[in-house]
């Protein structure tokens, strides 16, 4: 994935009945994909919630986007996600990765979570994994306020 550039579309599959929106549905304001693993305490613990704060936050300035990726692990059912969605109080949408992790292995993700930032034209600005919060989520902070504050 280079910067700069627009990613192919993402290949997903909806979580709830809903249908899945294309990438070029979010062009027009910066757009943050998360990609997580209910089996992942680092999702569960940081990244959850930091995509939650991005949302109340930033309100409309930015949408939020899940992706739950599965490379190894239990499939997950529709009650499950229910549940995280209640417990982890997630209030932005997320599908499931299409196959084997193919988005995922597509935007050549590091891992879970993983981070993409695109800006309003649709071009990567930045990408990293992980949910250190002196780290990768400190770095992605500031990622976002420098691209909503531009």
């Amino acid at each position: 994935m280079e910067l700069n550039k627009n990613i192919p579309n993402w290949e997903l599959l909806p979580v709830f009945e809903d249908s899945v929106p294309d990438l070029v549905d979010y062009k027009g304001k910066p757009l943050l994909i998360l990609f997580f693993n209910l089996g992942c305490p680092g999702c569960k613990g940081r990244a959850l919630p930091f995509a939650n704060r991005i949302v109340v936050e930033n309100g409309d300035n930015i949408s939020v986007v899940g992706i739950h990726t599965r490379f190894e692990g239990p499939q997950y059912k529709l009650e499950d996600f229910q549940k995280a969605k209640q417990d982890y109080f997630i209030r932005w949408p997320f599908y499931k990765d299409a196959g084997q992790a193919n988005t995922f292995h597509k935007y050549k993700a590091g891992g879970t979570p993983h981070w993409l930032l695109l800006n309003a034209e649709g071009k990567l600005e930045y990408s990293i994994f992980g949910s250190d919060p002196n780290n990768a989520l400190l770095r992605l902070d500031l990622r976002i306020n420098e691209l909503l504050n531009d």
